[in-house]
């Protein structure tokens, strides 16, 4: 700050040192707080007319190229999202799960209390709670969280497990296709980017499937056309404990 007198000024200064600026840079005028100097007008401090030039086409040059690589990020980045929300069946993500890896949501499997008119070894889907049961014996299941069909996507039913699959492939049903042309058609088992993950357990002779996922975060969401996807560890652990023939009852 600089408080004028007649024909001096006091200079409360203590920011030229914070900014590592020395006497050279400040014309000589860095001084202690309150110093009282001769007012001296001060010239405006130039480049040299040829390190100036360069330094104009550096930054010519610099600015070119962001302007250039700007739209292909952004045209990839919007690529890219149409890809993710095309295998999730055209929704948006709500949320995100599983921060830095730890499992905060009860979405993972769990022993808990669950009394049910249905045989140990049934698969019961609870639509509304986002969460699937495999019955044990003794009022008990094993819960796992899923993720379910978005709006006018979800369904009830009862079905039986008709073929189970591990690495499957996926292709995209005539259904979508219809809503979204440029889905892609087909994507091999093993593929990061199949929407069916590691395992996938296909109930009767509809399009629907208890499937993994490569997108964890979208476990615990509503945005499926109706096929039900668990995390990778969780479809692996139940494949395991469930054959063909296993009924699954959807609520």
């Amino acid at each position: 700050m600089i408080e004028a007198g007649e024909g001096k000024r006091t200079l409360v200064y203590h920011a030229c040192a914070r900014l590592g600026l020395d006497r050279a840079v400040m014309g000589g005028n860095c001084r202690r707080t309150r110093d009282t100097v001769d007012l001296i007008p001060t010239v405006p401090h130039h480049f040299h007319p040829g390190i100036e030039l360069v330094l104009i086409r550096q930054v010519a040059t610099l600015a070119a190229i962001a302007a250039l690589l700007g739209p292909v990020s952004l045209a990839q980045a919007q690529s890219d999202n149409e890809r993710e929300e095309m295998l999730r069946g055209g929704a948006t993500k709500k949320g995100i799960y599983n921060i830095f890896g730890l499992d905060g949501t009860g979405l993972g499997r769990t022993s808990v209390r669950y009394d049910s008119k249905y045989a140990p070894g049934t698969i019961v889907i609870n639509t509304a709670e986002r969460r699937l049961y495999l019955v044990q014996g003794g009022g008990s299941a094993l819960r796992y969280g899923v993720g379910v069909g978005r709006d006018g996507f979800r369904w009830k039913g009862t079905h039986k497990i008709t073929a189970k699959k591990e690495a499957p492939d996926w292709t995209a049903p005539p259904e979508m296709i219809a809503r979204q042309r440029d889905v892609p058609r087909h994507m091999k088992g093993g593929d990061p980017e199949n929407p069916l993950g590691t395992h996938a357990m296909y109930l009767g002779s509809t399009l629907y499937r208890i499937h993994g996922s490569n997108d964890p975060d979208s476990v615990g969401e509503a945005e499926s056309s109706g096929c039900f996807r668990m995390r990778n560890e969780d479809v692996a652990d139940l494949y395991k404990r469930v054959p063909v023939g296993t009924t699954v009852v959807v609520q």
